[in-house]
């Protein structure tokens, strides 16, 4: 079968690819197959992606896109479309990319963490943010599988056909023996469980944007506006050597398991419990309000991370056109 037509010169939606990493090269070979949208620019800083046709960066046709290192280079022939950013997992360190797109008059889809509910820690510059969007008459968004889906909006989604929420309790497992390296690395594969303390220390391990997830949950579930979120870090230690983009020998540490609590007026009201790790057990996520009825949605083996984040920034696309300033993923509509 002949692959699909990739969507490079005719019309649809302009569009810019921001980050050219792993992820940000599935983005763009997920943005490349939809007919309703128009690859004008890559950009990518890194010396030795600069300048390369996009098409050898990602072993298919690109048409005649070249990865630009600035985004200033190559904004003016995107105006009114959209970025599709995957660089950093803060929002501090995005920020400036944001700022620029939206001066230059883009709309942007970020893989961008924290960007997911960045009311919690960073609202003095949410709120500028979200006036320049409007100024500029363009629309942000932070999205993924998690922070974006499992975690807070699935449970938004369920706590429609509920009455009052009293509690909620998420839980994602993955298993991330056969992923991608910087992942294993993320979660602290293969290292000493002290050298993971100071990983997390630096902010190095773990995983940013549970702590959006748990405040994004609290709001849609529960609607409540004053509370406060706790996290806690702890290493998964290995039990047997393991093979793979990142070796760990028994003893050292697999992986991670995260939480994020939610308490409101003295009573916790959200929990959500990570753990990502080489060889975690039964890979699953689950949903369970705590409700009149409750409910509870068992997903085995999990919703897959990679994918789904990548399907997630392209879906929301074409809604995220209609809107305008700093949105969440519950802006969105429930279908594309």
């Amino acid at each position: 079968m002949a692959p699909p037509e990739r969507s490079v010169s005719q019309g649809g939606i302009p569009v810019v690819l921001l980050g050219l990493g792993e992820i940000g090269q599935a983005i763009a070979r997920a943005a490349l197959l939809r007919p309703d949208f128009r690859v004008v620019a890559a950009v990518d800083p890194a010396p030795s992606r600069a300048g390369q046709p996009l098409a050898d960066l990602l072993g298919e046709p690109a048409g005649d896109v070249r990865v630009a290192r600035n985004l200033r280079d190559v904004a003016a022939p995107a105006e009114g479309g959209v970025v599709l950013a995957a660089t950093g997992s803060r929002f501090e360190e995005v920020l400036p990319d944001l700022e620029e797109a939206v001066r230059a008059g883009l709309h942007v889809v970020s893989t961008c963490e924290e960007l997911a509910w960045p009311w919690l820690n960073h609202a003095e510059e949410a709120a500028a943010l979200d006036a320049l969007c409007h100024e500029r008459n363009v629309a942000v968004l932070g999205t993924g599988v998690n922070p974006g889906f499992v975690l807070d909006r699935l449970p938004a989604l369920l706590a429609q056909v509920t009455g009052p929420v009293r509690h909620v309790r998420g839980v994602r497992v993955v298993d991330v023996a056969r992923r991608r390296a910087a992942l294993q690395r993320k979660v602290g594969a293969g290292l000493s469980e002290q050298a993971f303390h100071d990983g997390v220390e630096r902010g190095e391990i773990g995983h940013v944007g549970l702590a959006e997830s748990a405040a994004m949950t609290a709001e849609a579930c529960a609607g409540v506006e004053e509370y406060e979120v706790d996290e806690e870090i702890a290493p998964l230690l290995a039990e047997e050597d393991a093979d793979g983009p990142v070796h760990v020998a028994r003893g050292q540490v697999a992986g991670l398991h995260h939480e994020a609590r939610v308490f409101a007026e003295g009573r916790e009201i959200v929990r959500l419990e990570l753990t990502i790790a080489v060889g975690a057990a039964e890979p699953r996520d689950e949903v369970e309000l705590d409700a009149d009825p409750p409910v509870r949605v068992l997903v085995p083996g999990g919703v897959a991370g990679d994918a789904a984040t990548v399907n997630a920034v392209v879906n929301a696309v074409p809604a995220l056109v209609e809107l305008r300033g700093l949105v969440s993923v519950l802006d969105l509509p429930t279908g594309r």
